[in-house]
């Protein structure tokens, strides 16, 4: 709910999205996070004689969380390529950016892959296992990750002028942090949870979490595969700590933000 409350706050700021649609995305949100905030979290509580009826409804509602998100995320990537053109948009066009991540992982990370391992069958065969760890690297710095570095850069356009911005190492930034996360999940963390999740489902779930597969030559090579992911991570992260300390060398000059686009797209 929070993500969604920010991102609609400045997608609608920035004419990127309509007051109507971020209005009724927050509503979305507020409905779901008060009826079925702590349904959503039923889901968690498989091993504790939870009955499957009540998992399954937490599955769903837990699956609901991320909808809202996902179609501001949508609105303002869709409006971001009608307006690229127009000058305000050239200095906000990485915060934006960040902020359509936030969308695209929230669908990717929380929704796919978190309501892979949410229902009760699902649950039975792979809980422990890395299918969980893929769902909370692409949720967790996909969703709260990119939407903390692109509010750090909305607040720092408005504190200092753009000439003294190093745009070029946002571009870096922007793509070796999404470009090597999902390199971390789709080439790693993905793979080994399927491999696991294949021997539990044959021969069970203890099975798959034993030495004989944990440490067998298929699961040993998908971990050295999560090294270029995380290279690619780190010289993101570079590229955008050396941006910030740059910039942070020199004393804030609050600037005006441009007005928001005309708000007639929807």
């Amino acid at each position: 709910m929070f993500a969604t409350a920010v991102v609609a706050l400045i997608f609608t700021r920035l004419g990127l999205v309509s007051a109507r649609t971020a209005n009724l995305a927050i509503v979305m949100e507020t409905i779901v996070f008060l009826f079925g905030g702590i349904l959503g979290t039923l889901h968690h509580l498989y091993w504790t004689g939870t009955p499957t009826s009540v998992i399954a409804v937490g599955a769903v509602f837990s699956a609901l969380e991320v909808v809202p998100l996902a179609l501001i995320g949508l609105e303002g990537w869709k409006n971001y390529q009608r307006t690229r053109a127009a000058p305000w948009v050239a200095a906000y066009r990485w915060p934006i950016l960040f902020f359509i991540a936030v969308g695209f992982w929230n669908t990717v990370g929380a929704g796919l892959l978190g309501f892979a391992i949410n229902p009760p069958a699902s649950l039975y065969y792979v809980q422990g296992l890395n299918l969980t760890p893929a769902h909370g690297h692409a949720a967790l710095f996909g969703v709260y990750g990119m939407l903390g570095i692109g509010l750090m850069l909305f607040c720092l356009r408005g504190l200092y002028p753009r000439a003294l911005h190093a745009d070029r190492l946002l571009a870096p930034a922007f793509w070796g942090l999404n470009i090597g996360l999902a390199m971390m999940v789709f080439m790693s963390l993905l793979p080994a949870g399927i491999y696991q999740a294949w021997h539990s489902v044959t021969t069970g779930l203890w099975y798959a979490r034993s030495p004989a597969i944990v440490h067998s030559g298929v699961m040993e090579t998908l971990v050295w595969l999560r090294v270029p992911g995380d290279v690619v991570f780190a010289l993101g992260a570079m590229a955008l700590a050396l941006y910030a300390l740059k910039l942070l060398r020199r004393p804030p000059q609050p600037v005006a933000v441009p007005a928001a686009a005309p708000q007639g797209a929807d």
